[in-house]
């Protein structure tokens, strides 16, 4: 029997990827990142799209070699819809709509944060149905029961900011580089936490993060006043303080959300997850709780096509195709 071999595509922000997932193992996962969103301190929309024009047709053809796969073998094209950036989006999703055409092979749409979730059936181990999944990421922080690989719920969302924009604006105020998340992580693992920050008071399982980075804000605009040079000689505890704040904040309200669904099987994903103190402080919650935790791999916590191809790949077993008037949609809810 021929084997079902998909090409994943992801477009959605500033990262230009592509994978081949065979059905039972990621052949190749390629990504080629922008770094010229540095000098900007963040991502600049129509910079990314014109970088994205610019890599897909080399990253495809690089996943291709990789894997030792002809065009001709590819089964099938998932890509991106959404949600993220519209004219990335636009980008990955032009290029999967003129595959398939040339191909004559059918288009599998992926929702970008369900694909998050599905990245811990790349390797072992996998989680079991249910289990609950923290998606935590630069524009999204989610809590999802997942109960199929294609059936998902989401039990807690951001009511602002996503705990990613938290790094990375907190880090934007200390004058560090763009992406400051894992600048932050870094500096924090030198420090404690003994600055004192608040925890948001959001009821149920969502969370909310505007109103620590305004209190990180004017604790340090304070701290300037009584000494230029705070940032400079206290950079380290000041990172470990909010990276703690963070993360019990996520922490709080998965312990939450196990007790409320009395699921223990727990995973983390999404660009956050990449966090060593995130990371660091599941398996230790995980042991005080008796949950069975899954933290994916680095390659596949942050934006990559190994997660839309594998995405693909279950919806191609269920049939679900999408028509070439598919468009991307930059909020794309599930």
């Amino acid at each position: 029997m021929k084997p079902i071999i998909i090409l994943g595509i992801e477009s959605s922000c500033d990262d230009t990827a592509a994978a081949i997932w065979n059905g039972t193992q990621m052949l190749s996962n390629v990504v080629a990142s922008q770094e010229v969103h540095k000098a900007y301190g963040g991502v600049v929309p129509e910079v990314a799209s014109r970088a994205h024009q610019v890599h897909i047709v080399p990253v495809v053809d690089e996943a291709l070699k990789q894997a030792g796969v002809k065009k001709e073998d590819i089964s099938g094209i998932a890509f991106t819809r959404g949600p993220g950036l519209m004219g990335s989006l636009m980008v990955g999703v032009s290029f999967s709509k003129a595959f398939a055409l040339g191909m004559d092979i059918p288009m599998l749409e992926v929702n970008h944060l369900q694909a998050h979730i599905l990245a811990h059936f790349i390797d072992d181990p996998k989680p079991n149905f249910p289990f609950l999944c923290l998606t935590v990421s630069g524009g999204h922080t989610q809590i999802v029961q997942v109960n199929n690989y294609l059936e998902m719920e989401v039990l807690g969302t951001t009511i602002d900011d996503a705990a990613g924009e938290a790094f990375d604006k907190t880090g934007k105020l200390l004058g560090l580089d763009y992406p400051a998340g894992p600048i932050i992580d870094r500096l924090a693992q030198q420090g404690k936490p003994v600055f004192d920050f608040p925890e948001p008071r959001i009821e149920a399982l969502d969370f909310s993060f505007s109103g620590l980075k305004t209190s990180i804000l004017y604790f340090v605009r304070k701290k300037e006043k009584e000494n230029p040079n705070f940032i400079q000689e206290n950079i380290h505890d000041i990172c470990a303080s909010v990276q703690d704040r963070i993360i019990r904040i996520l922490m709080n309200k998965l312990v939450l959300a196990s007790k409320q669904t009395g699921i223990r099987e727990i995973a983390i994903s999404g660009g956050v997850s990449a966090n060593s103190e995130l990371r660091t402080s599941l398996v230790s919650l995980g042991e005080q709780e008796n949950w069975n935790t899954y933290i994916p791999k680095m390659a596949y916590c942050t934006d990559n096509a190994a997660m839309i191809a594998i995405t693909g790949y279950y919806k191609f077993l269920r049939k679900e195709f999408a028509n070439q008037d598919i468009a991307p949609l930059a909020r794309y809810k599930f």
